[in-house]
């Protein structure tokens, strides 16, 4: 069920392994973390969550950086802050328990279950320093005991289920059945560096580790939301945006939104965010025969087959990193030179990325934010629209019509300049 999600970790795993490429490889495992927005709150119509600003770290700060939640009172419209991590990792707070223990958690919709840090950090420099949940400080914590385990493409990622209060953008959620997580082997130099203390995941209930109540259904089912609805404005390099819960924010899209039904992940089956793709073009020329395409928060960079990939990369000026495995499947592109859009066409609508959307500008270096890989069926074929297209177009999820929506959005002005 988190397939998708351990194809990316394997790479992850490859780039750490490359003498002699640090840099890159430094740079290419932030961008395939696990990541997305967060959740907002208020009582009322809707809840937002407000993304702010965070200036991208330089490649050498990342590289130290490895060895080294302001919940707002319910009463009407309050935001959460969410911070934005070198446009790989978008986070924001949840809090467990009773008082609450408050966390920063990766918002995922390619995911579906909740799961919190139980590790305590470490004293040495190189050690995690990530805040632990403990339920020995919660009077509304209930045993489960229940082992937990996920196997990522590095390693494992395990703990045990408990329930507790779950305090969500302003909703509290009593009884939660969630993973306290004890082993996070599987997210490798991810867990030193990232800034996220677990992952909440919004997708669908059908890839569900153990069949577990959702974050999302568990929201849905306390009635607590005005429309079963979110909706994300993704920042890029340090510009605010949010994420809202139980409707939409008309102060970052324009005009009306064009709708597409969520299809089956596997026939039966609903997991992820998916959607039927009329097809991919430059310049009026189709660049796929793939069909399928799946919204995911929970990813970086737009992920395709890699046939399709070698078209995208000559199409738009892109070279390979270096000619050896794995670095011949990732591109980097001049940053000055001219490049055609790509248009994502789904429901006879176009949904256009301009270069300045496609790339990852790292201090004067440019990436090409696409990755080659091959999903098996019978998920797959399929493309990712991960947070390269979410940062390009104001996107809906709305639970009750299962279904997609899409609108222009009001880019932020605001910029951080490394």
């Amino acid at each position: 069920t988190w397939g998708l999600k351990q194809l990316l970790l394997c790479w992850l795993d490859y780039f750490r392994a490359l003498a002699g490429h640090a840099q890159f490889a430094w740079k290419f495992a932030m961008k395939l973390l696990v990541v997305v927005t967060a959740l907002g709150l208020a009582s009322g119509a809707i809840h937002k969550v407000q993304l702010t600003k965070r200036a991208l770290p330089t490649v050498e700060e990342r590289l130290k950086s490895a060895s080294a939640a302001n919940d707002q009172p319910n009463s009407g419209p309050h935001a959460i802050v969410i911070n934005d991590y070198q446009d790989a990792q978008y986070f924001g707070p949840i809090s467990m328990g009773t008082p609450p223990q408050s966390f920063m958690v990766v918002y995922d919709t390619g995911s579906s279950n909740l799961w919190l840090n139980n590790q305590k950090p470490g004293i040495w420099p190189w050690s995690s320093k990530h805040p632990a949940y403990d339920h020995t400080k919660s009077s509304t914590y209930k045993a489960n005991g229940t082992a937990f385990h996920i196997q990522y493409g590095s390693g494992p990622v395990s703990g045990v289920y408990s329930a507790d209060t779950m305090h969500l953008g302003g909703y509290d959620v009593t009884e939660y059945t969630f993973a306290e997580v004890s082993n996070t082997k599987g997210l490798g130099p991810a867990w030193l560096v990232g800034k996220f203390d677990g992952i909440c995941g919004l997708g669908w209930d059908d890839i569900s580790v153990d069949g577990v109540t959702t974050p999302l259904r568990a929201l849905v089912n306390s009635k607590a939301l005005d429309a079963n609805v979110f909706a994300f404005f993704l920042g890029s390099g340090g510009a605010t945006g949010e994420l809202v819960l139980g409707g939409v924010d008309p102060e970052h899209y324009t005009g009306d939104f064009s709708y597409t039904p969520v299809i089956d992940t596997v026939p039966g089956k609903s997991g992820y965010w998916a959607l039927a793709m009329d097809d991919v073009k430059i310049n009026g020329e189709s660049m796929t025969t793939c069909r399928k395409g799946i919204v995911d928060s929970g990813t970086s960079l737009l992920a395709v087959p890699t046939a399709d990939m070698a078209k995208f990369a000559a199409k738009v000026g892109a070279k390979q990193l270096a000619p050896i495995p794995p670095l011949n499947k990732e591109y980097k592109i001049d940053c000055n030179a001219d490049a055609p859009p790509i248009d994502v066409v789904i429901g006879n609508n176009t949904y256009t990325l301009t270069k300045e959307d496609y790339i990852i500008n790292e201090g004067g270096q440019c990436l090409f934010g696409m990755l080659g890989m091959d999903v098996p069926a019978p998920a797959g074929p399929l493309y990712i629209l991960g947070d390269v297209f979410m940062r390009a177009h104001y996107v809906k999820f709305d639970v009750d019509n299962k279904r997609l929506g899409f609108a222009q959005i009001k880019k932020s002005q605001e910029t951080v300049v490394v």
